[in-house]
């Protein structure tokens, strides 16, 4: 921006309040798109069906490459034969794979999660750690799958950045970045922290629902006013 000049030809000295008025602008935007979500949807939840935190990091580990009514037709005959690590590791591998067949790359996706129900059984007495650097030690389990762990089954204010994420994050402006941690540690850093702990779930379903990546139905969008995406829709999809 271009500062008109002074009659001596000198810049104005800009104010605390003119150097942060895009900023302020921008929490000002940021704390509307998260309270009309919130309006919206105001106990945000995961789709994926689970009782327990063991459940939920099988649901979870499935749900790579797959949608989350794919996982459910699964698990939910899986979880009433073996629901803990020790179910689980009884069931076997063969078994396992029957189960989950219909699920893209099950193969490796068995065999993981049957490596962490032993480790859980070794290491944890057969309980879900609480804390990222012993979730994250668990076979096929990365830093989106421990924050999706920490905020739904343990209450903690992590953000698990998938493609939704990412995707509204750039087009509504909240939090740009070209990778997934990036957008991750903005969105912490710049999430009003009241909104924090349900942001993951409402930026997840609005993305799945709302902002989709071929066609987003921008004239249906509960936050259109706030988004700086540049190339809304203008019909209904």
């Amino acid at each position: 921006m271009q500062w008109p000049k002074l009659s001596d030809g000198r810049a104005p000295k800009t104010t605390t309040a003119c150097a942060n008025r895009d900023s302020q602008l921008n929490a000002v935007k940021r704390e509307a798109i998260f309270r009309t979500l919130a309006s919206a949807n105001p106990e945000p939840r995961t789709e994926l069906r689970y009782r327990s935190p063991f459940e939920l990091l099988v649901a979870v580990v499935l749900s790579a490459q797959a949608t989350d009514i794919s996982v459910n037709k699964c698990t939910e005959k899986l979880f009433t034969i073996a629901n803990t690590p020790a179910k689980m590791l009884g069931l076997g591998e063969r078994k396992l794979k029957q189960h989950i067949r219909t699920i893209g790359l099950f193969n490796t996706k068995a065999r993981n999660i049957l490596k962490t129900c032993q480790l859980l059984l070794e290491r944890h007495s057969g309980q879900l750690p609480e804390n990222r650097k012993d979730l994250e030690a668990l076979p096929g389990v990365g830093r989106k799958t421990a924050n999706v762990i920490l905020n739904t089954a343990f209450g903690q204010p992590t953000i698990a950045v998938d493609t939704h994420i990412f995707r509204v994050s750039n087009r509504t402006g909240l939090a740009p970045g070209k990778t997934p941690l990036e957008v991750e540690r903005k969105l912490l850093r710049t999430t009003p922290e009241k909104y924090r702990q349900g942001a993951h779930h409402w930026l997840i379903l609005h993305g799945r629902y709302t902002c989709k990546a071929r066609k987003p139905t921008c004239p249906e969008c509960v936050i259109v006013d706030y988004c700086e995406y540049r190339a809304k829709t203008t019909v209904h999809a």
